[in-house]
């Protein structure tokens, strides 16, 4: 191992697409199921209740890895346009 080397840690943007790959799973196994994917998303970020969500492909346990504010600051980001990824 070298130890000259200083490594760089980033985890703003691990934790930005850790949220986007989590909201496509959910949003995805939200469409299997045969739901509105953005009512139901939007449903749980409003009221906090994961019975919203589908457990279907564990899409429930996932969401609620992000917090709530997290996804309202991402997208509230996104769209004005000031989205870093």
């Amino acid at each position: 191992m070298d130890f000259d080397k200083t490594m760089n840690y980033r985890v703003e943007k691990d934790k930005n697409l850790k949220a986007r790959e989590i909201l496509k799973q959910v949003y995805q196994a939200l469409v299997e199921k045969g739901y509105n994917p953005i009512n139901q998303i939007v449903g749980y970020i409003l009221s906090g209740d994961p019975t919203y969500i589908t457990s279907h492909n564990d899409a429930r346990n996932l969401i609620r890895q992000i917090e709530r504010d997290e996804f309202l600051e991402k997208m509230v980001k996104n769209y004005i346009g000031l989205d870093e990824d």
